[in-house]
């Protein structure tokens, strides 16, 4: 049995734990008390760590033969950043706003693999576009992805399975496109349209700004797009909160006291949108892939509807994203991908057994992509 470290034993990070301790000998690691007492309780061997301290996260990740990373975001690249200076490979699903490409370098230089951004989104719409474009001449790709409440209520008609704030953050950072092979930028929730999904009804995608490493590594694609899906109704509050000021990052004088508007506004949706213990969820994914193949134009759908589990009590998200990071953290154990250097999913997902490999291990969990192949 490997041994393998799992730093963040949140709703992903536990996810991820528990899958992998199926096979590996699995020490999940938080600062955060009450939730490694939680996968004390299912058998994981757990320690308490502040992983943001580079000296004694590299001193205790020295005997573990793996280590992921589902750590929250604003401290994702700098324990990246020290995992490969310790030498590890990692799967890392922390998701950061820093540029993960900038430590392709260090890795290459400690011999080290790190699998970046590998879950469902950025992830596996990664991966899939990743093998086309081996296969393919793509000329354009189209993402379209969202988490849900199964049975939604308003005002909001939207539960988020992760912080509020995280979620306002996508609605207003701007998205960054690729059109007519040159990046552009737009205001996130525009361009937004009605999109019907079996099982789920109508839904509205708009632009945000998922792309990320795709801008670089698949630069030479005319057309590149990813969107978030909501109920229809969701985006109209959110503007007008938008309008309203309410997610102003510039403190203002309330009282005598200086306060930021964003964090007002998260504090406030939290009890709105925090979903509750056993609530039905569901997660909802469509990835297009056009282009020339054999001669052909053809297009490539890949979809993937997974529902709130309520055996284990993981949430779809938890599943789509655990599980696909947890596949990853598998190829690398049992050397199905060996190339040093930081290495975002569609660069894994070019070599034909990596993605048949992740494809089964999600397919094992009940997290299944169905294909539909078409003349376009």
């Amino acid at each position: 049995m490997a041994k393998i470290a799992v730093l963040g034993a949140g709703m992903v990070g536990g996810v991820i734990a528990r899958d992998l301790a199926r096979k590996q000998h699995i020490t999940s690691v938080d600062i955060n008390e009450a939730a490694l007492a939680r996968l004390a309780e299912k058998g994981i061997n757990t320690h308490r760590l502040d992983s943001g301290d580079a000296r004694a996260l590299t001193a205790f990740v020295q005997p573990f033969d793996l280590v992921v990373c589902a750590v929250p975001g604003f401290m994702g690249y700098r324990i990246l950043k020290t995992l490969i200076e310790a030498g590890k490979n990692v799967a890392d699903i922390s998701f950061f706003p820093e540029d993960a490409l900038e430590l392709d370098a260090l890795a290459k230089r400690k011999g080290v693999t790190a699998l970046v951004d590998i879950g469902v989104a950025p992830g596996m719409d990664n991966l899939i576009l990743g093998y086309h474009d081996a296969h393919m001449k793509v000329t354009r790709f189209e993402c379209l992805v969202g988490g849900l409440p199964k049975h939604p209520r308003p005002p909001f008609l939207y539960k988020a399975p992760f912080s509020p704030i995280d979620v306002i953050e996508e609605y207003i950072r701007p998205a960054r496109l690729q059109r007519g092979g040159k990046p552009v930028t737009l205001p996130a929730l525009t361009e937004r349209e009605m999109v019907e999904f079996e099982g789920v009804g109508r839904l509205e995608a708009f632009n945000t700004d998922g792309l990320r490493s795709l801008l670089k590594t698949m630069a030479h694609i005319p057309d590149m797009t990813e969107k978030t899906l909501r109920y229809p109704g969701h985006v109209a509050l959110i503007e007008a909160l938008q309008q309203a000021g309410f997610f102003g990052e510039q403190p203002l004088d309330i009282g005598g006291s200086r306060v930021r508007p964003l964090e007002v506004a998260a504090k406030l949706l939290m009890d709105q949108w925090k979903l509750a213990p056993g609530e039905a969820e569901l997660t909802v994914m469509r990835v297009t892939v056009e282009g020339v193949e054999h001669g052909k134009r053809l297009r490539h759908v890949w979809e993937v509807h997974d529902e709130y589990d309520a055996a284990s009590g993981f949430s779809s998200m938890a599943r789509t994203t655990g599980f696909t990071c947890a596949a990853a953290a598998s190829l690398l154990l049992e050397g199905g991908f060996r190339e040093p250097g930081v290495h975002p999913p569609e660069r894994v997902g070019r070599h034909d057994s990596c993605f048949s490999f992740i494809c089964d291990y999600l397919a094992a969990r009940q997290v299944n992509y169905r294909h539909v192949v078409r003349a376009s």
